[in-house]
């Protein structure tokens, strides 16, 4: 499932995607765009990360661009208000099929929030890591 989630997405939006390049959200990003992925960077206090627009917060983000499959790099109790906010904001993306919650962040309750919404969970992987394994 995971590998027909990357194959199939063109657009990520990455919560707390640093702009310190030695940050391994920043890192990650690089990757993800070096391999052709469109970015979404949720960030708050940057107007531009990466060549990429920067949103304050995911609602935002969700009402401009039709993303496939968000990543969070926060910790699992911030992360479980991003989900909400996600469904708050469903009718906006049509695309969504995934919720990432990178290496060490893990919050169970976020997969049964999102499960009636048919959103994929992933949780405590690093998204460039599975990407090298099942798509280089």
């Amino acid at each position: 499932m995971i590998k027909d989630i990357l194959r199939d997405s063109k657009i990520i939006a990455i919560v707390g995607l640093s702009p310190n390049p030695t940050k391994d959200s920043n890192m990650v990003a690089r990757y993800l765009q070096n391999n052709g992925y469109k970015l979404v960077p949720i960030y708050p206090s940057e107007d531009e990360i990466l060549g990429c627009k920067v949103y304050r917060n995911i609602s935002d983000a969700l009402r401009e661009n039709d993303i496939d499959i968000i990543v969070v790099f926060r910790k699992s109790e911030v992360a479980l208000n991003i989900a909400k906010e996600v469904i708050d904001n469903i009718n906006y993306s049509t695309n969504l099929k995934a919720f990432w919650l990178q290496l060490g962040i893990i919050n169970d309750d976020i997969k049964d929030l999102l499960k009636p919404y048919d959103i994929y969970f992933v949780q405590d992987k690093c998204i460039k890591i599975e990407h090298q394994l099942l798509l280089d």
